[in-house]
């Protein structure tokens, strides 16, 4: 695979925490299940769920921005921003080493993903337009696994924020996080790298993260260690969120984003699925409706596995 690292150039780590506008209450739309959009819509083949692997492809990125270009249109036909995730939940440097890109590899794919997003920024007609860098956790999205030290995950996890931040997005985004460990260290490597964060937890059918921690607990756990500039929930379903708010406080105020799953289905039963649960896109908007009420400061909804453009746009309809 060749990398293009000619057309990338470097820029000093932004700061603009203050022009995010969902900070500031403002809608802004996001994309939906990449992986599962494209292994089961496209016939594309993820290895370890990593679509970071097209980037270096001229197809590959052609396909991954006809599937950007679904979600800006929805924000255009709202009006309101939008907010795209680069394809590289998976480029880290572990998931790196199974699928034979070096350091300098990878360094290379989370810049040029960014640089991809970014190239979209003139032509999408909207207003406000926000490129996140995508990481996913150092092990598996569905399973806690041991506790992660948060000085180690914030080594390790620094190279990739940072080369976000070199390649100038506007936030990195942490998604399908399964312990607090991780969520302190990841926020401390942004912090070091200048960027603004968001920190997103996924949730099991009972509302409590894969480790069992109450979701209010994380969200104060990571907060008295610093905090990101705000949280977002992802990968389950609105109904598995619910138990969650049972016992509402200020904490909730601190979730700003929803990305749902299209199926109510549990992690164990996705994981040994063999075909898409799609759900119904209107039956998971009302799901998630549900939970505003909860939610004072939610402003970035799109959707995770399972969902596509249909879902994200039934959403904002």
């Amino acid at each position: 695979m060749v990398w293009n690292d000619g057309r990338l150039g470097e820029r000093e780590p932004n700061t603009r925490t203050a022009q995010l506008p969902q900070l500031n209450g403002l809608p802004v739309v996001t994309d939906g299940g990449l992986e599962t959009d494209l292994i089961y819509h496209h016939g594309v083949e993820l290895p370890d769920f990593a679509a970071f692997v097209l980037v270096g492809d001229e197809r590959g990125r052609q396909l991954l921005l006809r599937y950007y270009e679904a979600y800006i249109a929805i924000a255009r036909g709202a009006g309101v921003a939008v907010q795209l995730e680069t394809p590289t939940w998976r480029a880290s440097q572990d998931w790196g080493d199974r699928l034979g890109f070096s350091a300098t590899d990878l360094r290379r794919v989370n810049r040029d993903a960014v640089a991809l997003l970014d190239g979209l920024r003139d032509r999408a007609g909207v207003e406000t337009f926000l490129v996140s860098g995508s990481l996913g956790p150092r092990g598996d999205g569905y399973v806690a696994g041991d506790a992660i030290d948060p000085d180690d995950a914030a080594a390790y996890h620094a190279p990739q924020i940072e080369a976000f931040a070199r390649a100038g997005a506007d936030l990195v985004t942490a998604l399908t996080l399964t312990g607090v460990g991780e969520a302190i260290g990841i926020v401390r490597a942004a912090r070091t790298s200048g960027i603004p964060v968001s920190v997103a937890f996924t949730l099991e059918q009972d509302g409590r993260l894969p480790d069992g921690t109450p979701l209010s607990t994380a969200i104060a756990g990571v907060d008295a260690a610093g905090g990101p500039d705000y949280f977002m929930l992802n990968c389950a379903h609105p109904t598995h969120m619910a138990p969650a708010f049972a016992e509402p406080g200020e904490w909730c105020s601190r979730i700003v984003g929803l990305r749902a799953n299209a199926s109510t289905r549990s992690h164990a039963e996705l994981d040994a699925a063999t075909e898409l649960d799609e759900g119904d896109p209107s039956e998971l908007r009302a799901a998630q409706d549900a939970l505003r009420g909860q939610l004072p400061n939610l402003a970035v909804v799109g959707g995770c596995c399972g969902t596509d453009a249909r879902h994200v746009a039934a959403m904002w309809s």
